[in-house]
């Protein structure tokens, strides 16, 4: 960094005790004068060999090797001498003999005489000068100088290369020129700050970076070469620039392919394996596990589906960004990609959601097939099992169910035919994706199917329901049989009561022939309601009879009502005809007897015949015993009539009308007794 007062540069050689290597000294010697400018080199150099640690051979040997490395350049050597060291004559004599060969003056001067020939500013401490001097740091920047222009320059290269293959050239030029030397090798972010801090170090005008160096002299820049690391930055920033819009352009180029790639996967995978996968499942199943293993079937196809439906979301959103970038060029392009994946994808999400409503509603309808089916048989087996219960009223209430059973059934059978014409509707409104698929053998298939079973469904209700008539009619027909039954049962009740009532209530046979003849006429209707009652009864059990044998079983009436019926019947037949025949009998006595009592003394011609009397008390006395005869029936069975008090009231008054009449008699005897004696 320092200068000789003619403004040319000072090179200093510090020689030391060790051998030094004329080659590695040359070599460094021709680094140190390729530093400065061609301005800087046409005022020479002042080269300072300080020789004060070595030998004189060696000194020599620089100050000549000086003639080869730069003999132009050179205006002056001064060799650093130890103090009384060297021999003067020996060595002033010997660079004296060779000056005119050596093109420059050489001359040897003590350390502190230096002073005589360069400015001590300009000199270092080691030479008696205030020049402050650290040559690690100086290495350490040339170093960085050094590394900074070598990558700047290799990575100039490449970027022009770079930029200059995507300028011109086809498009697979470009891309084969890209491609081959995409990548720099080395990173232009890295070399960039590198290049920055360098630059920042140079503008500081520090030769060490402390805080309390000097500032460098006006040399600087053009030995540190500032100018040319902002001329590097310069390029280095324009061409990386380049570079970077390259990139971007290949990276947007490079995501658009892929993209397009990707776009291409999911249409050629949903166009291909997956719309044959939906092609070859078309049936909807003959049962509800075979319904249910077709949805699973489904499940996994749409489970490979949603696998590829997700690359479309993926890709739709990395479509909408590049849409949202505003690259005009590509806008066309990737509007008709994003159009091209959104159809096949909603075509085939469509395809996917029509195949598992199919289904569902197929299950459904099996389900409510298989619920009929389990209906209908349930109401088969009813059906099926003999009727045989014990009264009318379970009759009823198995009617009842049966009714409720058919019901069920007509309610499932209309659920069936709705689910039914809704799968047959959904199968007729296909879509036509079928991609020229001939689908009318499956569908017809399926088709057939419903209606099948719908069919089959219809049959078998129609013949439930005509087994359920059947059983209706036959369960009316019991209930009517076992209302005759009780009906007829219910009649021999009655008639046993009359014949009770007969028996209990019907003793009196009145006081006179008035009332006799009335309590006759009552019992002649009391009879006609037995009567009434035994037709009833008989026309039930000829109804019983009827509907056995309709219902081919035979009826508990016919060996227990009946004879029971016939039974009470001839016991009341003769307990009527009893009491007939002593109200007639009353009525006869009361008669004769009222007859004889209210015919006047004066009157004789009437009371000729005595034996009048004699008859009415015949008559008298022959009821009067029948009152205490029992009625015997033909089991040989016997009932009185009424209580014995009620016997005794009634014998009590046809003896007070027989005392009467034989009163009367002896009223009549005794004129005629008078008569002869007069």
């Amino acid at each position: 960094g320092g200068k000789d007062r003619r403004s040319g540069l000072i090179l200093t050689i510090p020689l030391c005790l060790e051998q030094t290597s004329m080659d590695e000294l040359s070599v460094t010697l021709d680094y140190l004068l390729s530093i400065p400018s061609e301005k800087c080199k046409a005022r020479g150099f002042t080269v300072i060999v300080d020789g004060r640690k070595s030998q004189w051979n060696v000194v020599k040997t620089v100050v000549l090797m000086l003639q080869n490395v730069v003999p132009a350049e050179v205006s002056l050597v001064c060799v650093v001498k130890p103090d009384e060291f060297w021999d003067k004559k020996v060595t002033h004599f010997c660079f004296w003999k060779e000056k005119d060969r050596l093109g420059f003056e050489v001359i040897l001067v003590s350390a502190n005489k230096l002073t005589r020939y360069i400015e001590p500013c300009q000199l270092t401490e080691d030479f008696g000068g205030t020049l402050t001097y650290d040559h690690m740091d100086w290495l350490n920047k040339r170093l960085v100088f050094e590394k900074f222009t070598k990558e700047s320059t290799s990575l100039l290269d490449e970027l022009a290369l770079i930029n200059n293959g995507s300028d011109k050239g086809t498009q697979q030029e470009k891309e084969r020129s890209i491609d081959l030397n995409f990548l720099p090798s080395v990173d232009p972010e890295t070399v960039l700050q590198t290049g920055h801090e360098l630059l920042s170090e140079l503008q500081q005008r520090r030769f060490n970076g402390s805080d309390g160096g000097v500032s460098w002299s006006p040399m600087d820049d053009e030995l540190l070469a500032q100018p040319q690391v902002m001329k590097l930055l310069d390029s280095l920033r324009e061409q990386y620039t380049r570079y970077q819009e390259v990139c971007r352009q290949r990276s947007k180029r490079t995501q658009l392919e892929e993209i397009q790639q990707k776009v291409m996967q999911v249409v050629n995978w949903l166009e291909g394996p997956g719309s044959e996968q939906l092609r070859t499942q078309w049936g909807i199943g003959d049962s509800i596990r075979a319904s249910q293993a077709l949805q699973q079937k489904h499940e996994e196809i749409e489970s490979q589906h949603s696998e590829w439906f997700a690359v479309y979301v993926e890709l739709n959103q990395q479509i909408a960004a590049l849409l949202n970038a505003g690259d005009e060029e590509d806008l066309v392009e990737l509007k008709a990609l994003q159009q091209q994946l959104s159809d096949v994808c909603y075509r085939q999400a469509s395809q996917l959601e029509f195949r598992q409503n199919l289904l569902q509603a197929a299950l459904e309808f099996h389900s409510v097939a298989q619920d009929l089916s389990q209906q209908l048989d349930g109401l088969l087996g009813m059906l099926c099992v003999d009727v045989a219960p014990a009264d009318g009223a379970s009759i009823q209430q198995t009617l009842k169910l049966l009714e409720e059973k058919l019901k069920s059934v007509d309610v499932g059978l209309q659920g069936l035919r709705e689910k039914g014409q809704s799968l047959l509707d959904q199968i007729s409104n296909q879509a036509a994706w079928a991609y020229g698929k001939d689908v009318t053998i499956e569908n017809k298939e399926n088709v057939d199917h419903i209606q099948g079973v719908m069919e089959d469904m219809q049959l078998r209700k129609q013949r439930c329901e005509d087994m359920v008539d059947v059983r209706r009619l036959k369960m009316l027909q019991m209930v009517q049989l076992f209302k005759c039954e009780e009906d007829a049962a219910q009649a021999v009740e009655w008639l046993s009561e009359l014949l009770d009532a007969l028996l209990k209530t019907h003793v009196r046979l009145g006081d006179d022939v008035q009332e006799t003849k009335v309590l006759l006429e009552k019992h002649r209707k009391f009879v006609d309601v037995a009567q009434s009652t035994y037709d009833y009864g008989r026309q039930l059990l000829q109804a019983t009879v009827v509907l056995c044998q309709s219902l081919r079983c035979t009826s508990r009436s016919s060996g227990d009502t009946l004879p029971r019926l016939n039974r009470v019947w001839k016991q009341f037949t003769i307990t009527s005809e009893e009491r007939v025949h002593r109200l007639e009998t009353a009525v006869a006595f009361h008669s004769s007897a009222e007859k004889i009592l209210q015919e006047c003394p004066e009157q004789p011609e009437v009371f000729n015949e005595m034996e009048r009397f004699d008859e009415i008390e015949s008559v008298g006395k022959s009821l009067l015993d029948r009152l205490t005869v029992p009625v015997v029936y033909p089991d040989g069975s016997e009932q009185y009539f009424g209580s014995p008090g009620d016997m005794a009231s009634a014998a009590e008054h046809i003896r007070e009308k027989m005392k009467l009449v034989s009163l009367k008699k002896q009223q009549l005897r005794q004129p005629e007794a008078t008569t002869p004696e007069s």
